[in-house]
């Protein structure tokens, strides 16, 4: 069973930028991902929020992080971490791979897709029905689709699509997006339909996608054919590792941190999305760095 200081469970944001620090310390570090370095943030079209960059997509950001923490410390992609026991001394990790054995943890699993929870949804999922824009928006050029939600990301994505020559309109539950001011004002310039105070009840097709069932807030419903339905209501954390290990939660199932990014198990820390918060990538990068450099610095005063 191969021993470090520090093992970074996920590869996000907050994850890549754990991983810098803790690297960068000296400590012996190892970031294990489910899939591939990145997550979410790979599949933000683009952000003009992030300091050093006027406009910049989500995936040219993380590529670059996980470049330069590569140069730090270990990376293991496509490494989904099982369990987390506590033993003497710090934790055994298990993956679908191996065994390790760690000092201390960083938690940085981030989110997954909120779904829809219709009929057709799961049925069509990859065959119309998608969660990102920048994944598959291309296979739908010069075809309709809806996009479903009123944040940030919902309107990015549709701006996104709108780009590429999709037919896009957005359906949101209330009268009202939740979005920022100046994604509203983009959507107004580009002449994006939006359809209010209405929700998806209903996937309908034969092979692949063909219609929606929409209903209103008044009870009316109405049928729309499209040829795909992009879903961007929202995020759950991921945190269940943090539930076997006893891990304080709070009512959104998000971990609980101080400011130094400690949960109340002693060498476990949380960082990014799954600690709640504000929720924006250059948060959970802070969050990051804040909870490699709290693990150094225990992991130094240990008795």
């Amino acid at each position: 069973m191969k021993s470090y200081d520090i093992i970074i469970v996920g590869a996000g944001p907050a994850g890549l930028t754990a991983g810098i620090y803790a690297g960068r310390q000296g400590s012996k570090s190892l970031v294990l991902e489910k899939s591939v370095a990145g997550g979410l943030g790979l599949e933000i079209p683009s952000m003009e929020n992030y300091p050093g960059f006027e406009i910049v997509s989500g995936l040219v950001l993380m590529r670059k992080m996980k470049l330069q923490a590569q140069k730090f410390l270990e990376l293991r992609e496509n490494e989904a971490v099982e369990n987390i026991v506590k033993i003497e001394n710090g934790f055994e990790i298990s993956t679908t791979k191996r065994k390790y054995f760690a000092k201390a943890i960083i938690l940085a699993m981030g989110k997954k897709y909120r779904k829809l929870g219709v009929d057709g949804e799961k049925k069509f999922a990859g065959l119309g029905v998608s969660y990102c824009a920048t994944c598959d928006g291309i296979f739908f050029k010069d075809k309709k689709v809806i996009i479903v939600g009123g944040g940030n990301s919902s309107l990015q994505e549709a701006i996104f699509l709108d780009n590429l020559g999709v037919d896009v309109t957005i359906v949101h539950r209330r009268e009202n997006f939740r979005a920022e001011q100046y994604l509203q004002e983009k959507i107004k310039d580009k002449n994006i339909k939006t359809i209010f105070n209405s929700e998806v009840k209903e996937i309908k097709g034969d092979k692949t996608v063909k219609s929606v069932v929409l209903e209103d807030n008044k009870g009316n419903q109405k049928i729309i054919g499209i040829d795909g339905i992009f879903v961007a209501i929202g995020s759950l954390p991921v945190i269940e590792l943090a539930k076997n290990l006893n891990i304080e939660l709070n009512n959104d199932n998000q971990i609980i941190t101080n400011k130094k990014q400690k949960t109340n198990i002693p060498f476990i820390y949380a960082a990014g999305d799954i600690a709640g918060g504000l929720q924006q990538l250059i948060v959970a990068c802070g969050e990051g760095a804040i909870a490699a450099t709290s693990a150094y610095n225990d992991l130094e005063n240990k008795d």
